[in-house]
């Protein structure tokens, strides 16, 4: 099957650190080509690919050296992939509802997967009016704030097995991984830590509109001995501070719409202690793989039993669950049902 794979700019192809778009995009990319399919990468021209790459831009626009409007790129790449639509069986995008507009004068299958939250303000207008759009949720939770969309499926995202090692035993410490914004509650993390006097480790990067948030909220609650800051990992930074650590934090303040860092948590064998929001209690099977509360006081109760939870079983969720191979499995299926 000929497939276009329209990724973010944002991020390279996979991503140096954080990018979690980015990143299930290359895996989801790789594994298509591994099974015999024709697939056309379009993303910044850092991007690594097995695929058959279409550079829209020279480099990712995130670590960049020139600021720009990210719409200006955004319009050009998906220009350029509708001029060459008759060339593909399925055109799949990863852009947000961006491409519902072009896949209207064409004749090829489009198919869009959501990768953020849809209880945003306007939302529903644009979805109204393209109500014929494919669309794919990356879980069931995801699509609560827009039940009549054209859902095709939800396919959940796939975590890379390989990149993330076993861990039998974790350590003593909280880990914390992601972005330092508002919603992902990195506050939270720092009292839960402290309620239960566990230390907490933290591997995230700053997003530029994020860097005041972090320096006058998050900084001064890093004292560099019970809360540590690494600042952006990479990725065997990030499998280790995973792997060795007792559980991931994960208190999310916002409907979350998946949330890699649970299944490379529990990779690694690394029990999840979460709010229940958005997709986390499909992610996260209470009381085996960790812990689902509704309030930062009580995942601070429960953290004492984490101990009794088996590691193994966190790893074998995401095999079952969670895999690349899951996800390539998904959205096969998907792209046969929009070729018929």
């Amino acid at each position: 099957m000929r497939i276009a794979q329209i990724a973010p700019l944002t991020e390279p192809v996979p991503p140096e650190m954080y990018g979690g778009t980015e990143r299930v995009v290359s895996l989801l990319t790789e594994v298509l080509v591994s099974r015999g399919h024709e697939v056309t990468l379009f993303a910044s021209g850092d991007s690594r690919t097995g695929a058959r790459l279409v550079p829209v831009i020279a480099e990712a626009l995130r670590l960049g050296s020139e600021e720009v409007d990210p719409h200006l790129y955004l319009m050009l790449e998906l220009g350029m992939v509708f001029d060459e639509a008759e060339a593909f069986d399925v055109i799949h995008s990863h852009v947000d509802y961006f491409a519902f507009p072009f896949a209207r004068l064409v004749r090829t299958p489009v198919v869009t997967t959501l990768h953020g939250r849809l209880d945003l303000p306007g939302l529903a207008a644009i979805f109204g009016r393209y109500s014929e759009a494919e669309v794919v949720s990356i879980s069931d939770s995801q699509r609560q704030p827009l039940p009549g969309s054209n859902w095709a499926a939800t396919v959940y995202n796939g975590t890379d097995l390989a990149r993330f090692t076993f861990n039998e035993t974790g350590g003593e410490y909280f880990a914390f991984v992601g972005r330092i914004c508002p919603e992902k509650n990195i506050e939270g993390a720092i009292r839960i830590a402290r309620l239960t006097g566990v230390p907490l480790r933290i591997g995230a990067k700053v997003d530029p509109a994020d860097v005041d948030y972090h320096e006058s909220v998050i900084r001064p609650l890093i004292d560099g001995r019970d809360v540590e800051y690494l600042g952006e990992l990479g990725d065997e930074e990030k499998n280790e501070l995973l792997g060795s650590a007792h559980a991931l934090l994960f208190p999310v303040d916002w409907p979350e719409p998946f949330g890699l860092a649970m299944t490379e948590a529990m990779a690694c064998g690394t029990p999840v202690l979460a709010l229940r929001r958005g997709s986390v209690p499909e992610v996260v099977e209470d009381g085996v793989t960790g812990f689902v509360r509704d309030s930062e006081e009580e995942l601070a109760e429960v953290a004492g039993a984490v101990s009794r939870l088996s590691r193994r079983a966190c790893r074998e969720r995401v095999e079952r669950l969670f895999s690349v191979d899951v996800m390539a499995d998904g959205y096969e299926a998907v792209y046969r049902a929009l070729s018929r």
